[in-house]
Order: structure tokens, then sequence, then C-alpha cells
């Protein structure tokens, strides 16, 4: 890899750039750590910058390869299936689903792989309280090494079992949430019967507390407990119990576990987009540095493949085709209705009438990519970032315009979606 003098690099000013850049990240969002980034950064200042392709490159094979395996366990019908096609994107009959309301006969684990990320697994494990096993070797029986957190639901109360079990957890140096699920099922039945004193504050506050008593008999700490509807992922506590687990994952978990969350919210498609930007902005500068090469880069720098990252975009953010289809038919809307609202469909189609010098512009580019340097690794960097860049906020911008679309059809417009 060709070397950067240091006035090369105070010319770019990247070190400054790059720090500037990753500090504006939000930390639970962060997919570099701040040691990786100060690595880079001091190299860049001195010069040293011989090793830092292969340092972003281990970055970016970490982030991108990283596996998570979460543990959902709860009594028979407490509704993990339900959650665990929730968190998947998935629905009860869609390809992949996990089935609802089967009879736990077997103390075996249950995969089920996310569609989109197959390095990230979901466990279905029996609940401690359809067995006879202590916590300890409960956990020893259904593989506690192998999970990175696991999530206790219960459709009513959880029980001593469940308080137990997640102490020994504990002790083991693992995260654990307790959900409490089907919450929209309650609400529906306490308004049938009250319909003239119903307040659902108040009545949500009654199930959270109803929930805690359990706890307080207990010497554990009272931990949070997420109301949750897997019918309704967009409402109650579903945004915040995802905003925990991903404050709480190591830095390199972080943006597998984000990408693969469904789209419930503005923030939540931010945060995919934010996780995404940083990827970006390593891929473009290490392939930068390989552009100071004469013809290092330019069989790389092709038409094909900004189609291709606009297709994983779009996928990602799930705007592709594919899932314009699936929504089109959730909604019962005209899929050519969903298309005619958003743009990235088109968004590479040719511009006529470019002017002579956009014309002229592309052809320096051109000639500064063949024959590499400085300059060349200028061009590549900052016209591959800011392609990226652009595809992607079109990208989260039209997922944006689709949630809200998907609310003002279902008629429930949720505080949680804002008008960008």
């Amino acid at each position: 890899m060709g070397q950067l003098c240091s006035s090369d690099v105070e010319e770019l000013n990247v070190a400054s750039t790059m720090d500037t850049y990753f500090q504006n990240f939000n930390m639970i969002n962060k997919i570099i750590s701040e040691e990786t980034l100060n690595l880079i950064t001091s190299k860049l200042i001195t010069g040293d910058t011989g090793s830092l392709g292969v340092i972003i490159d281990g970055v970016l094979k970490k982030v991108t390869n990283a596996s998570l395996n979460i543990a959902v366990t709860g009594e028979c019908g407490s509704g993990k299936s339900s959650f665990i096609n929730a968190l998947r994107g998935l629905k009860p009959g869609d390809e992949q689903s996990a089935d609802i309301g089967v009879v736990e006969t077997t103390m075996e684990p249950t995969t089920y792989q996310h569609p989109k990320f197959p390095t990230v697994i979901f466990w279905d494990l029996p609940g401690i309280g359809t067995t006879n096993f202590p916590p300890e070797e409960y956990l020893k029986k259904v593989k506690f090494g192998e999970y990175d957190f696991f999530i206790i639901i219960s459709s009513t109360c959880f029980k001593d079992t469940d308080v137990q079990l997640a102490k020994a957890i504990k002790d083991m140096g693992k995260h654990f949430y307790f959900v409490r699920s089907k919450i929209d099922i309650d609400l529906q039945s306490e308004q049938k019967h009250k319909p003239k004193t119903f307040d659902q504050g108040k009545f949500l506050e009654q199930i959270r507390n109803k929930c805690l008593q359990g706890f307080r008999q207990s010497e554990m700490e009272t931990p949070q407990i997420f109301l949750i509807s897997s019918d309704e992922v967009f409402e109650y506590d579903t945004p915040i119990l995802m905003k925990t687990i991903l404050s709480d994952l190591s830095t390199k978990k972080r943006h597998i576990f984000m990408l693969s969350l469904p789209n419930i919210t503005d923030e939540v498609i931010e945060s995919k987009r934010d996780s995404l930007k940083q990827k970006v902005w390593l891929e473009a500068f290490k392939n930068a540095l390989w552009a100071t090469l004469p013809l290092g880069i330019t069989s790389n720098y092709d038409k094909k493949k900004v189609e291709n990252s606009l297709s994983e975009y779009r996928a990602l953010f799930g705007v592709d085709d594919a899932s314009l289809q699936k929504l089109a038919t959730y909604s019962k809307v005209p899929v050519e209705q969903l298309k005619s609202i958003i743009e990235s469909p088109h968004l590479l189609e040719k511009k006529k009438n470019e002017s002579a010098s956009k014309i002229f512009f592309k052809w320096v580019e051109k000639f500064c990519l063949a024959n590499g340097g400085l300059l060349a690794m200028g061009f590549y960097f900052r016209n591959t970032l800011f392609l990226q860049l652009y595809m992607l906020d079109k990208v989260a911008s039209d997922a944006k315009i689709l949630l809200k679309k998907t609310f003002s059809e279902k008629g429930w417009i949720s505080p949680q979606v804002k008008t960008s």
C-alpha cells in the first residue's frame, strides 16, 4: 500500500475530519471503539499510514461478520414465537416464521435465523417453569454460554422461577430483560369492561407495578419491565427495549443488531443510517488508500458497484421491491402507490443535459484515478463517500415515508413517528 507523507495527510486534514465525523455519532450507535479511533487518527497525524488499510479492514470484518445469539425464554403461550417473529420482521404464515402456540415437549432450544442477517439468531428456550431444574442446571441444559443476552417473557406475572433465573444469569455475567407481552389484549379487555373509567396510562402502570411485586419480595434489585405487543410492535416499550439492548451490547455487535431491527420508529431508521454512515466512511477511506497507486482502484469504481450499494441499502431499510410488495399486501395499498411516494428506486437514472462543467469534472476525475497519487485519493474518497451518503439519506428518507404511510393507513398515528 502506498505511503502518505505527513504533509499530505495534513493537507487533507483527514485525521481531524475523521475524529470530528465519528465523534458526532451517539454512543450507542458507534461501531468503532474509542481505542481504535485514537489509533487510526494517531497514525494519520504521524504519517504512519502503512498499516492503516489492515487496521480498517479488520474493523470492517468484525462489524460485518459479527454474530448475535439472542435467547428468548418463557412459558408456552407467553408470546415467545410472536416476539421472535416481530423482531425478525415476520408475521404468522410468512416463510421462516416461528410457529405460534406450539406445546413445548423438549428441553432442546429451537433456533430461528433472521431472514436478512443469518448471523443474528434467536433461540426459543423452554420456560424454566415448565421444567424441574434449578436455575443453574437449567442454564447448563440450554447451553447458557452460547447466548449474548436473555429475554424473559411473560403474558401475566413473572414467577419466582423467573426471578431466580435472572439472578443466575446476572451471576454469570450476562444481561437479561423482562418483557411483559400481549399488552394490547389487556388494554382491549380493560377498555371493554370499564369504558367510562378506562385510562390507558394508569392501567399500564398498574400492570408494571403488578409485575414488580415478585421482585420486591426477593433480594433482587428491581429490574426494568418492558411492556410490549408483538402485533403492534411500533407501540409501547419496544423502542425503549431495543435502545436499552443496544446500549448494553459491545461496539462490534451493535451494527448487526441495529441493522436487523424492523423500522419501528424514525429514531430506529436514523440509527441504522448512522451505523451505516460510519461503515461507509471506513470503506471509502480504506479504498482511497489503494487509490494512491496507479490503477489501484479504477476497477472498483464502476456503475455496477454503485447500483449494488443502492440495492443493498434499499433491502436493509425495507424499501426494496420485495419489501414493498409485502408492505402493500399488509397495508392493503397498491404497490404502485407505495413506489410513487419514494425516490430510491429511480435514484440512479441518468439526468438529461448535464452541464459542461460536470462533464469536465468527470474527465479530470477519471484522469486522476488512472494516474494515482494524492489527488486521486482526494477525488475517490470524497466522491465515493458523498455518493454513498447521498444514497443512504435518500433510502432512509424513503423508509420514514413508508413508516408514516403504514401508520396513516392503519389509522393510528404514533407519537414516535415524526414528519421528516
